[in-house]
């Protein structure tokens, strides 16, 4: 029989670390490969084209990477396993730029994403609880960020002073300490939080799929999720080339500003959006966090120096540290007690994925043929219907967690728990 114990301060520092590595190694998966496959002579076309290859990958991947966590008792397996997948395709891409190795690369990366994401949200949920898991997910956005700035700024010089190739050595080299961080969290089947114990039907409660489908909070937030996307990705993308277009050779260090400013901003605001969706509740928090998108898209319609792209991007990080914390948040209050959060977490990674795909193809359609100023007050407009969603329809979910008598640690450890109110 398992032993069971208390979370230990150290498993709280190294998931601290954790994230800051996972981040670390996340990031040489951005802007980077195109940098490099363009190096070795790679047409647009085709870089588009196993691009294309790992977004389809990580769509497909979010609902089974989900269920897959949640088929086990010790979450940590599943961070080991997909930080090992992120090795092998940062060595792929390292060793042969080629095609095959490259869409390999792509397909195994896609698929630990999708893992790696509701792992690391099992895990805090594990060591925390419910009660708590506003503020870890808030900590869990900043030592993120911290890490995406530091890597990408350790990553640009590598590239630089040795070569495209450096890049993704050094992504596998700091995937290392990543697993080393793991290692010093304990297992999370082993944790007990104080809780009152659940009944006999309680643990035998586990929602099906269909049933996690027709929830009215699911479905809604799920629809916000397209439109936040819908109006989010594409938006940096259509600005910079638009107005950095004939900047000449400051043209990196603006976008690298438009990168790394909207980080900080999400590791200063993310502990507070934590605490605050606990404090106030979820619908508050989204409202503030949505309407930035909205109030971008019509100050990049409206500016034309390339020095204006960075303040504006402050925004982005106000959006960003209000989604990435919220969607574990609401996907716990939503499934956390029924053994399927990391399910749910994979359903909305879906819905993500989708507004971002057709963020991009609808953007440059639209400004292809009727210009760039239009294409960013269709965008706007899809922010604009985001925060109305939320206003008009989306539930309060923090009333239904605090309803259920706990805080559902029980779910995410073993898949068993307490019934939400629905």
């Amino acid at each position: 029989m398992t032993v069971r114990t208390l979370v230990t301060a150290r498993s709280l520092r190294a998931l601290d670390w954790l994230n800051f590595f996972v981040a670390n190694v996340q990031t040489g998966f951005g802007p980077f490969i195109a940098s490099y496959l363009a190096s070795h002579k790679w047409t647009q076309g085709e870089i588009g084209m196993v691009l294309s290859v790992g977004t389809i990958s990580a769509m497909v991947s979010q609902v089974p990477g989900g269920a897959a966590v949640d088929a086990l008792r010790n979450k940590k397996a599943a961070a080991a396993w997909a930080i090992g997948a992120i090795i092998l395709s940062a060595m792929l891409l390292a060793v042969s730029p080629t095609v095959l190795p490259v869409i390999a690369a792509e397909v195994f990366h896609g698929f630990a994403s999708c893992m790696l994401t509701p792992a690391l949200a099992a895990i805090s949920f594990a060591l925390v609880g419910r009660a708590n898991l506003g503020d870890r997910l808030g900590r869990n956005a900043r030592w993120a960020s911290i890490g995406s700035a530091v890597a990408a700024s350790l990553m640009g010089l590598f590239g630089e002073y040795y070569s495209p190739r450096a890049v993704f050595v050094l992504t596998a080299g700091l995937a290392v300490p990543a697993l080393f961080a793991l290692a010093m969290i304990q297992r999370t089947d082993t944790i007990e939080l104080p809780q009152a114990a659940p009944t006999p039907e309680q643990l035998e409660r586990r929602e099906s799929l269909r049933e996690l489908l027709r929830d009215r909070r699911m479905l809604l937030f799920a629809a916000c999720i397209v439109l936040f996307h819908l109006s989010n990705a594409a938006m940096l993308n259509l600005a910079a080339g638009e107005v950095t277009a004939g900047m000449g050779d400051n043209v990196q260090l603006v976008i690298a500003a438009c990168i790394i400013v909207p980080q900080a901003i999400v590791a200063m605001m993310s502990p507070w959006v934590g605490r605050s969706a606990e404090r106030w509740g979820r619908r508050p928090i989204l409202l503030l966090g949505f309407s930035a998108l909205p109030i971008r898209a019509l100050l990049f319609a409206g500016i034309s120096s390339p020095y204006l792209l960075v303040p504006v991007q402050m925004l982005d990080g106000l959006s960003a540290a209000v989604f990435g914390v919220m969607l574990p948040l609401i996907a716990a209050d939503v499934a956390g007690d029924k053994g399927r959060y990391n399910l749910c977490i994979g359903l909305f990674g879906l819905a993500a994925g989708i507004g971002a795909t057709l963020s991009t193809t609808a953007a440059g359609f639209v400004a292809d043929h009727f210009g760039n100023a239009v294409s960013f007050f269709c965008l706007a407009a899809a922010g604009a219907l985001a925060v109305l969603l939320v206003w008009a329809a989306m539930p309060e979910t923090r009333d239904a967690a605090a309803a259920s008598n706990g805080d559902g640690n029980g779910a995410a450890v073993t898949g068993r728990g307490k019934s939400a109110a629905r």
